[in-house]
Parts: C-alpha cells; sequence; structure tokens
C-alpha cells in the first residue's frame, strides 16, 4: 500500500493474522478484503478438528487483520508502527495491480516481512491487470507465493477469497470449498423451508380474507408473486445444487394452492398461465426421475390450459411463449419414447412460437435463445434416429449461431455460454457419425470450453460441475492411441472425483448414477 500513517491495531501487543499491503488506488478493494476476512467465520467442522493452526478460536473467526487507513506521502521510509505490524503478522496478503507494481511503499512493506519472516506465507490477490503489470518485483523473488486471482475472468471474488482464506488459515482449499458448498446448499434448504412456511401462511391468509373481496385479491396477489419466486429464484437455487427432492416439495406445494383456488375457469389469464409453469416444472422433476407417463400427463395437461390461453388471445407474446414451452415438453417425451414422428411435430411447433417471438423482438436475447433450442431440438430428432446424413449437423450450427447472437446482447450471462457447450456436444456427436474425429474434438473442447467458463462463474454449482465432468467423458472416451493416454487417463479420473462428490449430493440422481457408472466403466477398460 501506498502507506497509511497509523492504525488503532498496531498499539495493541495482539498479534495479527494478516497485513493487507496494498496501492492507495486500491484502497476501496483493501477496504473490502479486510472485512470480509475479520467477518469471515469458519465451518463449524474446520473449527479445532486438527486440520487449522495458530488461529483464533473465537467463533470460528480468523483474527486481526491490519490494514492502513491514510497516505504518508512525505515519508520517505516504513513508519515504525507498520514495522511493527509487520513483525507481528503471520501472513502477508499483497493486492496486486498495475499501480501496487509502481508502489515503493508496497515493495518495502514485502521485501521487510520476507526478511522479518522467510517461512511465513505470502498471499498473492490479482484484482486488476495481467500478472506480469500487477505482480511487484518482490514478490516474484525468491519463493513462489501462493495466489487468488479475484478478477472475474479469473478465479473471481467467491473462490478467491476463500483461497485467501485457506492460505491465511492453513487449510486445504478442497476442504474449505466443500465446507462453503454445504452452507450454501444449506442456506438454499432453509430459504426453501422459509418460503413453504410463508406460502401456507399466505394460502392460510387468502381464505381467511375471503369474505372480503379486495381483501382476497390482494392476498392472492401475494401468494402468487411468492409461488413467481417458488418457480424462478428458488427453482434455479435447487437445480443449481441437485435438489430435485426438494424441487418435488416446493412444486407440490404452489399446485396445492392452485388447486384450494376453486373453478379453474374463473381464474385470471396469468394465474392459469402460472399453474401451467408449475406442471412443467413437476413434469420436468417426472422427467429427471425416469417416470415418462406421469411425466407426460403433467404436460398434457399444461397443453391444453396454454393452449387455450393463447386462443383467447394468439398475438400476445407471453402467451406465444406460454404455449411453446408445453409443445416442446410434450415433444420431449415423444423423443424420450422414441416417438420421432411426434416428437418432430411437436418441435415444429414450438419452432413456429420461438420464430413469432422473434418477429415481435428480434432484440430480445430470450426470443433468440427460444429460437436456438427450437433448431436445437430439431437436430436431435434427425440425429438419434441415425438414419441420413448430416445427422442434424446444420440445425446444430444454426442453434449456436442464434445462441451466440443472443450471447451478444447479454455477455455476462454465462448460462447462454452454456447452452452454446450443449449444442457444441450434439455438434460433436453428428460429426462422430460421420466420422470426422478432427471436428469432433474441435467441438468437445469448445464445448468443454464454454462448461468451464459456466463452472468458474459459479463455482459451487453442482449442475456445471456435472457438465464439465460430462464433457471431459466425452473427449477421453475417443482418445484411444497411446500419444493421448496419459490425457485420457487425467480426463477420467477428474470427471470420477467429480462423479463422487456430486453423488455424495443426491445419490437419487439418475443422470448422475448413469454418468457416474460410464466413467466407472471407462477407467476399468484402460
Amino acid at each position: 500500500m501506498e502507506l497509511g500513517a497509523t492504525s488503532e491495531e498496531t498499539t495493541s501487543d495482539d498479534r495479527f493474522r494478516a497485513f493487507v499491503s496494498y496501492s492507495h488506488a486500491d484502497a476501496a478493494i483493501a477496504r473490502k478484503l479486510h472485512r470480509k476476512i475479520e467477518n469471515y467465520r469458519l465451518p463449524a467442522r474446520l473449527q479445532g478438528d486438527g486440520e487449522l493452526t495458530g488461529h483464533d478460536q473465537n467463533h470460528g473467526r480468523l483474527g486481526k487483520i491490519f490494514r492502513d487507513r491514510e497516505d504518508l506521502p512525505a515519508a520517505q521510509d516504513l513508519s515504525e508502527a507498520v514495522k511493527q505490524a509487520l513483525t507481528k503478522s503471520e501472513a502477508l496478503i499483497v493486492l496486486c495491480s498495475p499501480d501496487a507494481q509502481a508502489s515503493p511503499w508496497v515493495a518495502q512493506e514485502i521485501e521487510l516481512f520476507r526478511s522479518l519472516h522467510p517461512d511465513r506465507p505470502i498471499l498473492a490477490a490479482l484484482i486488476r491487470g495481467e500478472p506480469a503489470e500487477a505482480f511487484p518485483a518482490p514478490l516474484l523473488q525468491g519463493r513462489e507465493p501462493l495466489a487468488a486471482d479475484l478478477r472475474k475472468q479469473g478465479d473471481g471474488w467467491r473462490l478467491g477469497f476463500l483461497k485467501i482464506v485457506a492460505g491465511i488459515a492453513g487449510i486445504p482449499l478442497d476442504a474449505l470449498v466443500q465446507r462453503d458448498a454445504t452452507r450454501r446448499i444449506r442456506r438454499v434448504m432453509a430459504v426453501t423451508g422459509s418460503a413453504l412456511i410463508a406460502l401456507l401462511a399466505m394460502i392460510g391468509m387468502t381464505i381467511f380474507a375471503i369474505q372480503s373481496r379486495n381483501e382476497a385479491q390482494h392476498q392472492q396477489a401475494e401468494a402468487e408473486g411468492l409461488v413467481e419466486y417458488m418457480l424462478t429464484d428458488l427453482r434455479t437455487e435447487l437445480k443449481g445444487v441437485g435438489r430435485l427432492d426438494v424441487m418435488t416439495k416446493v412444486n407440490e406445494r404452489a399446485m396445492d394452492f392452485y388447486e384450494g383456488q376453486g373453478d379453474l375457469s374463473e381464474m385470471p389469464a396469468e394465474s392459469l398461465e402460472r399453474r401451467a409453469r408449475i406442471l412443467h416444472a413437476m413434469g420436468e422433476d417426472d422427467e429427471k426421475r425416469g417416470d415418462l407417463n406421469k411425466a407426460l400427463a403433467k404436460f398434457t395437461e399444461a397443453h391444453r390450459v396454454t393452449e387455450t390461453l393463447l386462443a383467447r388471445d394468439p398475438e400476445n407474446p407471453d402467451r406465444i411463449f406460454g404455449h411453446a414451452q408445453s409443445e416442446y415438453w410434450v415433444g420431449r417425451v415423444a423423443e424420450l419414447k422414441l416417438d420421432w414422428v411426434t416428437a418432430k411435430s411437436r418441435y415444429q411447433s414450438y419452432f413456429q412460437g420461438a420464430a413469432k417471438l422473434v418477429a415481435i423482438d428480434p432484440h430480445n436475447p430470450d426470443y433468440l435463445m427460444e429460437m436456438g433450442w427450437s433448431h436445437l431440438n430439431l437436430g436431435i430428432v434427425e440425429i438419434r434416429p441415425r438414419t441420413a446424413k448430416p445427422f442434424g449437423r446444420e440445425q446444430f450450427e444454426s442453434a449456436i449461431q442464434w445462441m451466440e447472437k443472443a450471447l451478444e446482447y447479454r455477455p455476462g450471462d454465462f448460462t447462454i455460454r452454456k447452452e452454446i457447450g450443449n449444442a457444441y456436444a450434439w455438434l460433436a456427436d453428428s460429426y462422430y457419425l460421420e466420422s470426422d474425429k478432427t471436428s469432433y474434438l474441435n467441438a468437445r473442447q469448445n464445448e468443454l470450453l464454454a462448461k468451464q467458463e459456466w463452472l468458474e462463474s459459479d463455482p459451487q454449482n453442482n449442475a456445471a460441475k456435472y457438465a464439465v465432468a460430462k464433457a471431459k467423458y466425452a473427449i477421453a472416451a475417443v482418445q484411444n492411441s497411446q500419444e493421448n493416454k496419459a490425457s485420457r487417463d487425467s480426463l477420467l479420473l477428474e470427471a470420477q472425483s467429480t462423479m463422487s462428490q456430486l453423488l455424495q449430493i443426491d445419490l437419487s440422481n439418475l443422470e448422475w448414477n448413469s454418468m457416474a457408472k460410464k466413467i466407472d466403466d471407462a477407467i476399468a477398460e484402460k
């Protein structure tokens, strides 16, 4: 840092868990990191279990962190307060940026800390610029520092922060990441429980207030708002951690609300459409478990509702979108039952709905993604029967083009990158059937790259972990030559490790179990 004059912490005889060295230009990030570290509580299972050494056991906190507060522009050397703080610090955190590299104060602090404590850890946190233009020269001398890349294109703030905590606490990063993932699942479960309780309360209030029409309408709007949250944000979180069991309970609670409303014909269009979306969600969960008949019953009921709503208001984009989803899901079940004629017919109807949406708003990334998915589905019903070339390749190429166009309007959306990765996976399969191994591997590498970017944007997302493991398996599956053996073995072992972790979270997930078995069989064959 371009040095601060004093800190009240330096007047104490207490030791500091870490000293944060930074340029004054990076003061805002230094303050944020300081606050986060001092407020961070180590997971209970990592407190006092032998994995930590020398940490502050007070409620799992790491301990005091030293950070200067004011500049010393007239100083020629480190202040005595800073020297004392460095002497008392167990670790040094260096915020690396072009300004930090140019700062003589940062350089002096690194040199003094290294001379005082040659065996204590120095943690480099890259916040701006590339390493060559951001790392101060003394940092690169002697033992290589532990590095965390806090930039979005690097580890990101979440994983980078955990690397710093792991370095300070002296614990394996994997142990901390796993505990952090467990915390996240517990938070989602807690939110789920609260949401369910709140929904029941809303339902109760709605029934109680039915004698007053205005009050009843207000309470119903509140309840439906909660249902909307459960269908969107909460469902996304639950899918991210792979909890199909909790999603089922959420869907059932939401459906109970609508079943208690009486005559469906008297419900407003928005409520009927939301009910159809619940049926889509419940059917999707049935499909994931392999119960196609239950899934089809729910999708068929949703199709009947959305078809009626669309007939009432055929130019309404919400109604077009809702019915297009019904067409897709009915087609999806037909595809899984190998009924290619029905699947293709439904997917063509889905394509027509997507085309109408793009005609209404050609710059809407959601509508552009619908076009991408519709091409993808049409390609799937061409490739899966494997009856004629080019095995859906042209449809998959169109899907990628539409999705990349959507990404131009929403460049920070890593879920779009995930879907582009899925499209590349299908494109790879079409190349495989045409015996074009080179194009196959190129497409698979593009798939892996897109899905790794998705995972890097959300390191604790279990769906992303599964997607990366599956992509690694697909690449390894065709690396049969001797020169590719090392790469193949490495990819399979990485994928096996990931699947083992995922199955500990949800052993009932059929898709995860199937992929884990394929990977195990491939390893056993080598």
